[in-house]
């Protein structure tokens, strides 16, 4: 990705420059393709500061510089967004923003919208990945053209897939999945995991895996910790108990830490037998990635291999975290060129 200025006459897409989208439950990250794989005026806007994601998108288009490098206008874009998306109409399920795609396509004033799911998106992004970009943890060796799989946390939990795919007999690239696998039912793994299962059942229905293994879901970790040890809580949020964890500060924070990163060894595990991803695990989302050194010495690549009779053929499966600043951006980028060549 390169972001030097460049005027909209010398954009190296027919059409002008693209329009990149990345919308979180927090924030939306926004910004101008100008020729392929030159990302550029890249924004971050938080969501709450907005009534509608067409409101936050007239915000960014109207920026001074975006308007600069956009010229007579943005006609072709791509939306990851955190959300499913299974037909025109997307209602965000961990912010209040619903739209209808064809409507923003229009009041934009778009020829072309591409809206789709952020982690379909950023599986897309994997095979173009450098070295530079990803991390690995624990052991294992990647398989060329076998499946790769992909779990983050944040807001939320999302998972996807990218499936070597065929066209006539042919290489013909990947297919990433429209997976909403970070709402399947959690499952314990050891008798504290078990009393938390408990205490979280005291607040929800039903226990998905999202409900730890995201921003929240560590406040709930806390929360249910504290009533495990019988220790008094205080009411701190997610931010504070990351840092106390980090900074050594308490043991109980860095248990809530520890905790978390088993918890996604385990759903990484259930993914990487899922889809027989012999390509390798990926591990995106804004938690993992803040955690630095403290998640690669956690419990996370033992209790990910911690599967019975098939520690072994996961103990040969990689787990990687991504590195990479903004990856989305080059999935969605590569789904709107795919778009546009079929169209």
């Amino acid at each position: 990705m390169t972001a030097q200025p460049t005027s909209p006459q010398n954009s190296g897409f027919p059409g002008g420059p693209r329009l990149l989208a990345d919308v979180g439950g927090t924030n939306a990250r926004f910004a101008l393709e100008v020729a392929p794989g030159s990302i550029q005026q890249i924004n971050v806007l938080a969501c709450a500061d907005y009534p509608s994601l067409a409101d936050a998108l007239r915000a960014y288009l109207a920026l001074p510089g975006v308007k600069a490098v956009a010229g007579a206008g943005i006609v072709h874009g791509a939306i990851a967004i955190a959300n499913p998306v299974t037909g025109d109409f997307v209602r965000m399920t961990n912010h209040h923003w619903e739209f209808s795609i064809e409507a923003l396509r229009a009041a934009c004033g778009f020829e072309v919208l591409v809206v789709v799911n952020d982690f379909t998106a950023l599986a897309s992004s994997l095979p173009f990945l450098s070295d530079e970009q990803k991390r690995q943890v624990g052991g294992g060796t990647a398989q060329a053209g076998a499946p790769l799989g992909l779990i983050g946390a944040g807001t939320g939990l999302g998972v996807s897939g990218l499936i070597p795919s065929k066209c006539a007999g042919k290489d013909g690239g990947w297919t990433a999945l429209l997976s909403e696998g970070g709402h399947v039912s959690f499952s314990p793994a050891n008798p504290t995991e078990v009393a938390i299962l408990q205490y979280a059942w005291t607040e929800f229905e039903h226990v998905s895996a999202e409900r730890f293994m995201s921003g929240v879901g560590i406040e709930l970790i806390y929360r249910a910790l504290c009533a495990h040890r019988g220790v008094a809580r205080e009411d701190i949020a997610v931010p504070e108990i990351v840092r106390r964890a980090l900074d050594g500060e308490s043991a109980l924070c860095d248990e809530v830490v520890e905790t978390f990163c088993c918890m996604l060894g385990t759903v990484a595990g259930n993914l990487g037998v899922t889809l027989g991803a012999q390509g390798g695990i990926y591990i995106g989302g804004g938690i993992v990635p803040r955690l630095g050194a403290r998640f690669d010495r956690s419990g996370f690549r033992a209790r990910y291999e911690q599967k019975g009779r098939f520690a072994q053929y996961l103990g040969r499966i990689p787990t990687f975290v991504i590195t990479a600043e903004y990856p989305a951006f080059v999935g969605v980028s590569a789904i709107l060129s795919d778009r546009l060549a079929s169209a």
